[in-house]
């Protein structure tokens, strides 16, 4: 499965670089050089890494199939993609939404929701669970909170502090005992 990484912006100078749009928690790790990087539209890739490196808050990226300033405006608006099939991931806590989206959460045996998303946030990040009365529960993705993920069984194990589904819930809504 492809994950998008980035999105590239405007040239910045005149020897092909461009700033991109990061779009993964990782920069550090999917922008070294020799990677090659899928693009769409499909006919402007794929790209390999020349060099990375921040100018303030952007990160500029050089590809070595790009020599100057008018081949990098051509890229303008083009997604980066990497192939996750492929990719070596050295963190075995690391997941894709798309692995944790359809999982059951569960505390205990008790079916409390279905994981729809995940939010990457700067600090942590954040499980989007419906729960079975059908609010959105917001759950830190901890190893305290979230302690096993089991993608082939189906269901994430949730062990949520006192009133963290009853947090996002109106009053008066009854939502099951955990």
């Amino acid at each position: 499965m492809q994950v998008q990484v980035a999105r590239i912006g405007k040239p910045h100078g005149i020897r092909g670089e461009v700033t991109v749009q990061v779009l993964t928690d990782a920069p550090e790790d999917r922008f070294v050089p020799g990677t090659e990087l899928l693009v769409e539209p499909a006919r402007l890739g794929p790209l390999t890494v020349e060099s990375a490196r921040w100018n303030k808050d952007i990160l500029l990226l050089a590809f070595e199939q790009v020599a100057d300033r008018n081949q990098a405006e051509l890229l303008r608006g083009a997604q980066l993609f990497i192939d996750t099939e492929n990719a070596q991931d050295d963190d075995d806590d690391a997941w894709y939404e798309h692995e944790l989206v359809g999982l059951e959460a569960r505390v205990g045996q008790q079916v409390v929701g279905t994981i729809t998303g995940l939010n990457t946030m700067p600090a942590q990040d954040l499980l989007i669970i419906e729960a079975i009365a059908g609010q959105e529960v917001l759950v830190p993705f901890v190893t305290e909170i979230v302690p096993e993920v089991n993608v082939a069984g189906g269901y994430v194990l949730l062990t949520p502090p006192d009133g963290l589904f009853e947090l996002n819930t109106d009053a008066g809504t009854e939502v099951p005992e955990a």
